[in-house]
């Protein structure tokens, strides 16, 4: 069982100003935050792609390169590429280099993303939405699995008997990140990656019949069903009580889930459905140490993870904080889930 922590990178808006902190200040406050986390033996970090005038990381591969050279044992994740408009070959000869310079800590979290900014950045159909995810991802697998490569494909040019350079000394672990959809947890399953599901709304119970049909079509496959791994990505804050984390937090976040929501077509976010998503049955790990330590239990046991990640910095709390949520998880948080899964 691993325990992780994830970000994007959210920048903190100043109201007074009007303006973002500088990208610059946030990437080194995540060097720190990341630190701190490799000296509390958190299992691994994740790190988000966007292309957005509220975050700081565009390039994964870029801040898990600086995190390798500060940090001796956390793994170095993407959450997520964004390969559906990107460059598989480009994104594969990255992490292969992180690989080799981080000593076999490098791993792909490989998804669509939640926003679209990157296909038009990068001369992108959005027409092709699912065909560029498709194709792309089989070239990925493809160069994971074969040293040479004779590969075609209708949106990238041909490989014929290609090799990437430098040569990872192992297959770089790739996981797919989903959200609701069964034809994406399928696809998953059809490969035989280990998957992660995104939870940050409504019930997590809810993703149950999901997760069964994952592990169902996994074995339909041909695969080994001792090999499933399975987590979960979900938004996380951490107090020392429920209503310090509501006095501190909730602002921050309603904020940010109202910016996202003005171009989705979403209601305002409201302090009841904050506090129903903290409830024991809620998608967020929100509140004090404890109430947070007993829903990751509940939830592993629920669906058999093998994996579970807290995005701590969604809404931009001050750096102060996610160095606080930081300490809570891996002193407080993660020592309670490992006692109860030794019993």
């Amino acid at each position: 069982m691993e325990l992780g922590i994830g970000m994007f990178g959210d920048l903190r808006f100043d109201k007074t100003t009007r303006q973002f902190q500088s990208a610059g200040q946030r990437l080194q406050e995540i060097i720190e935050e990341v630190k701190l986390a490799d000296q509390l033996e958190i299992d691994l970090f994740a790190m988000g792609e966007h292309h957005r005038p509220d975050y700081a990381v565009s390039a994964p591969e870029i801040m898990l390169s600086a995190l390798s050279t500060t940090t001796q044992h956390i793994k170095l994740v993407s959450g997520v590429s964004v390969i559906s408009s990107s460059d598989p070959v480009k994104l594969y000869q990255d992490f292969s280099m992180l690989d080799l310079i981080s000593n076999q800590r490098a791993e792909i979290l490989a998804g669509r993303g939640s926003f679209i900014e990157s296909f038009p950045l990068f001369g992108y159909d959005l027409n092709n939405y699912v065909e560029l995810f498709e194709e792309k991802l089989d070239l990925l697998h493809q160069l994971n699995e074969n040293e040479t490569l004779t590969w075609e494909g209708k949106h990238r040019a041909a490989l014929k008997n290609q090799t990437i350079y430098p040569r990872p000394e192992r297959k770089i672990p790739i996981w797919i990140a989903v959200g609701g959809t069964p034809s994406s947890v399928e696809r998953a399953a059809k490969y035989g990656f280990p998957i992660i599901f995104a939870i940050i709304g409504g019930t997590p119970d809810q993703f149950l019949p999901l997760i069964n049909y994952y592990k169902e079509q996994y074995i339909a496959s041909g695969h080994n069903p001792a090999q499933i791994r399975i987590g979960v990505h979900s938004h996380a804050y951490i107090g020392n009580s429920d209503e310090e984390v509501v006095k501190k937090y909730f602002s921050n976040y309603a904020e940010q889930m109202n910016r996202i929501g003005k171009d989705r077509g979403w209601g305002p976010y409201t302090l009841q459905q904050f506090r129903g998503g903290m409830s024991p049955q809620g998608s967020l790990f929100m509140g004090n140490w404890e109430a947070v330590a007993e829903k990751i239990i509940r939830t592993i046991e629920l669906f058999g993870l093998t994996r579970f990640i807290a995005h701590i910095d969604n809404g931009a709390p001050h750096h102060k904080e996610i160095m606080k949520t930081i300490e809570l998880y891996g002193e407080k948080v993660i020592p309670i889930v490992r006692k109860h899964f030794k019993k």
